[in-house]
């Protein structure tokens, strides 16, 4: 449901935690945080059209805030503009996801050859916490659970590199692989091969190991991209065993 600090008017005595959020963020930023939930949960499907008014009514603020948060989102990653069309929730083909996950492995690779040499022993726990915390959800089998704390370990991981401009790259690549990722993560046996290879990445970067450990994070990203690809035949073996026509029995 959309937050009801989106629309500070329709409460003029607002609580104080309410008020403090509104003022620590601008209306763009809150309109651009709650399209970018929606669009990662789904609820904004991959290829549908962003109605500014319609969106702007469903969040109880003026049509500025939602344009100024469309180009954000662009920028993300997330949505396309199309001149004289509209804004667009970003289509991946499963060819361009394939392209980026290698991208992103050869950025895995010097992540991991950077922190392997200057992760701190308090950065190790943290991410063997992240990791323990991935387990228990890979444990029931809770995607919905295991899918944000998946974004968290990979984000940061590299902010740990005190990258900033790495970091805004990444979740650029992060933004536009995330339809293909879920679909992949939910499939059935991957979460606990995804999180043995979380735990082997940890291992490798505590181990100070930098080679070690950047080939850890390069052949995760490479099998997230063989899963994905697995995935995807899967489904499209499954669809045409749908729309295939019956033979008549002899």
């Amino acid at each position: 449901m959309p937050k009801s600090f989106l629309k500070p008017a329709a409460r003029p005595r607002a609580p104080a935690a309410t008020i403090a959020l509104v003022q620590a963020n601008s209306l763009p930023t809150l309109v651009q945080e709650e399209l970018e939930r929606m669009i990662l949960a789904g609820d904004l499907a991959a290829g549908a059209k962003l109605n500014e008014a319609a969106i702007a009514d469903m969040l109880g603020v003026s049509r500025g805030p939602v344009r100024e948060a469309f180009r954000a989102l662009e920028e993300s990653g997330l949505v396309r503009l199309e001149k004289n069309r509209g804004v667009f929730v970003r289509e991946l083909s499963v060819e361009e996801a394939g392209e980026i996950y290698e991208v992103r492995a050869a950025l895995d690779d010097w992540i991991g050859r950077r922190l392997a040499q200057t992760a701190t022993a308090a950065d190790i726990d943290e991410l063997r916490a992240a990791v323990e915390r991935m387990d228990r959800a890979a444990a029931r089998n809770d995607v919905d659970a295991y899918w944000p704390l998946n974004l968290e370990f990979h984000d940061r991981l590299v902010a740990l590199t005190k990258n900033a401009k790495l970091l805004a790259t990444y979740r650029r690549l992060v933004n536009e692989l995330n339809l293909f990722r879920r679909q992949t993560l939910a499939q059935g046996g991957s979460l606990p091969v995804s999180t043995r290879e979380h735990r082997d990445i940890v291992d490798k970067i505590a181990s100070g190991n930098a080679a070690a450990a950047g080939k850890a994070l390069y052949d995760h990203a490479i099998g997230s991209r063989d899963r994905m690809h697995k995935s995807h035949a899967t489904s499209a073996r499954r669809h045409l065993a749908m729309i295939a026509p019956r033979r008549p029995r002899p």
